[in-house]
């Protein structure tokens, strides 16, 4: 039994979660709200009436779910008493919205439900690798389904670049030659654009964690990589309540930036006062506090790589209609970057008292 709000014309709703209940004679309410502002709120509301045995949603969903249930006592019992399944997809789940989940389940029930994820994309229709056992932390994706091929392609890092073949692969793009051809490579596996590292380079049976798209990667003017999904990750938990969501900037600069949509929720309730600065917002306080935690982490690591030395607290939220967030919550990250431009050179500016420097 589930109750769940994602779309059918989206694989994850409509291929793997319609077709599931379909399948195993499930039953399907329908969650008629949205993990975004003004109708999460309904979200909530229908859980109130029914809680599922399975949990399947993305991970903005969860981040916000995560909050309601702190706020409510009577609904986090419900959610958790009949569930069998927490299942993410569509991006990383953050660790810090894992660790809550299993923290509420352990006083609710005394035990986790299963908490897992699998990895595939539209074109596979929708799942190519999953991981089939309890796994010890978010991200893992674990290994091919039956009768799918993975072919990986690594550096000399053992990153590995992920490509596909299997019966559940799209044969190619409706009406668009072109653009199939340049989606196979010689050998016929569909090119993911997707990178992974193996959990344990010795044992690869226990399978794979996400590690970004490899187009999302960019490097400094230095020529140093930066891995920009994970560092995503890494920030958000670092940052944890204040930000909602991030985009980690620096492509070609000098320097890794970040530009953070804030949890304006979070930040109203611990009483900080914003003032908006043509699209930036200036607190002292929150500015602060960004400062100290970014301070901390610099003295933590080593390399420009994962240095973070500049960010800015955006005020406007990412606009869907504009094409800045998806229908499933993630950021459109090089959308984001186009349409505010003006921001992200005044993020490397060093006279703007928006900016915050580490």
């Amino acid at each position: 039994m589930i109750v769940d709000w994602l779309p059918w014309n989206h694989v994850f709703g409509g291929s793997h979660n319609f077709n599931m209940m379909l399948a195993n004679g499930g039953s399907l309410y329908i969650d008629d709200g949205k993990p975004v502002k003004g109708l999460f709120e309904r979200t909530v509301e229908n859980l109130g009436l029914k809680t599922g045995t399975l949990a399947f949603n993305v991970p903005l969903g969860f981040g916000m779910l995560l909050k309601a249930l702190e706020a409510d006592r009577d609904l986090l019992k419900r959610f958790f008493e009949d569930l069998d399944l927490i299942f993410y997809a569509g991006a990383s789940l953050p660790q810090d919205v894992w660790a809550g989940f299993e923290k509420m389940a352990l006083e609710v029930k005394g035990e986790v439900p299963l908490m897992t994820s699998s990895w595939g994309l539209t074109e596979t229709a929708p799942s190519a690798m999953m991981q089939q056992e309890p796994a010890p932390r978010s991200g893992i994706v674990g290994v091919p389904l039956n009768g799918v091929t993975v072919k990986l392609i690594p550096d000399e890092d053992l990153r590995c670049e992920v490509r596909v073949k299997g019966a559940n692969v799209m044969p190619g793009y409706f009406n668009d030659p072109d653009k199939t051809r340049a989606a196979f490579d010689e050998e016929g596996f569909f090119i993911t654009g997707d990178a992974m590292v193996f959990l344990d380079k010795n044992d690869p049976d226990k399978g794979m964690r996400f590690d970004g798209r490899i187009s999302e990667d960019f490097k400094l003017q230095s020529g140093t990589w930066v891995r920009a999904a994970q560092l995503k990750l890494d920030l958000l938990a670092r940052l944890a309540p204040l930000a909602a969501d991030l985009v980690v900037t620096g492509a070609d600069r000098k320097e890794i930036g970040v530009m953070i949509f804030p949890n304006i929720a979070e930040l109203t309730r611990e009483g900080f006062d914003l003032a908006e600065a043509e699209g930036a917002y200036r607190c002292k306080l929150l500015q602060g506090e960004i400062h100290r935690r970014l301070t901390e982490r610099a003295r933590e690591i080593s390399g420009s790589s994962t240095r973070v030395s500049r960010a800015l607290v955006l005020a406007e939220p990412a606009s869907m209609p504009d094409g800045e967030m998806t229908a499933k919550g993630n950021l459109n990250i090089r959308k984001v970057l186009a349409r505010r431009a003006a921001l992200l050179d005044r993020l490397y500016t060093d006279d703007d008292p928006a900016v915050v420097r580490i």
